[in-house]
């Protein structure tokens, strides 16, 4: 990526789209110091983040959550659900379960016997375990069926809303972005190519490449 500029304020939804290779993975793995930047910074809670040491980072991990498009990958098969959520540092894993819409028994199975929408349900629990500020969600519903994405969206805005998280949402899919987000950031090989007020930038696209993904985009209708 280069001169990417973005700011993820509490109790909003800053989405990020691009197609593949445009550089919105990367700017997650920024974010999530698992790289560090080769110029500029990351800074969270007014603190260097990306130029900070593990050791001094580590306090504040607590603080941002992420999930993934794959989920099954990244679950211990051995693991069931109850025992994914303690290891996460749940207190309440029937509460926490109950927070994402799943029913308290499922944390007796294993995420191998669940549904794609019901695993991807528990690994935004497992997110959500140490209280998060931040959560970063990179193409969360990609690999669901169309039936589910929207149910799944509309968990996330629910608990963006209800807890005033930070949320970073990330999709190559303009109409899954448009679904929730405060604030829109486009990026094509590795810059921002447009960005501003959701409503703005769909309602006037001022980048073809923004106005070719959002002729693309399938929409989602909310609950």
């Amino acid at each position: 990526v280069d001169g990417v500029g973005l700011e993820l304020r509490r109790g909003e939804t800053l989405g990020v789209v691009g197609e593949s290779g445009s550089g919105k993975s990367t700017v997650a793995r920024l974010l999530l110091a698992l790289r560090r930047p080769e110029e500029g910074s990351v800074e969270f809670l007014g603190r260097p983040w990306s130029s900070a040491s593990e050791r001094e980072r580590r306090p504040l991990r607590p603080r941002i959550g992420a999930v993934y498009q794959d989920s099954q990958s990244s679950f211990d098969p051995r693991w069931s659900v109850g025992r994914l959520l303690r290891d996460a540092g749940a207190g309440d894993v029937g509460e926490l379960l109950g927070r994402v819409g799943l029913a308290p028994a499922l944390a007796q199975r294993s995420p191998r016997t669940l549904s794609g929408g019901q695993r991807q349900r528990v690994s935004i629990a497992r997110a959500l375990a140490t209280r998060p500020d931040v959560l970063i969600c990179d193409e969360p519903v990609s690999a669901l069926d169309v039936s589910v994405q929207a149910q799944i969206l509309d968990l996330l805005d629910d608990l963006q809303r209800r807890h005033g998280l930070a949320l970073l949402l990330i999709s190559h899919d303009l109409g899954v972005i448009a679904h929730m987000s405060d604030f829109i950031a486009v990026m094509r090989d590795g810059r921002v190519v447009e960005s501003g007020e959701a409503a703005a930038v769909l309602r006037s696209p001022a980048s073809e490449y923004t106005r070719r993904l959002l002729a693309d985009a399938p929409r989602l209708d909310r609950r």
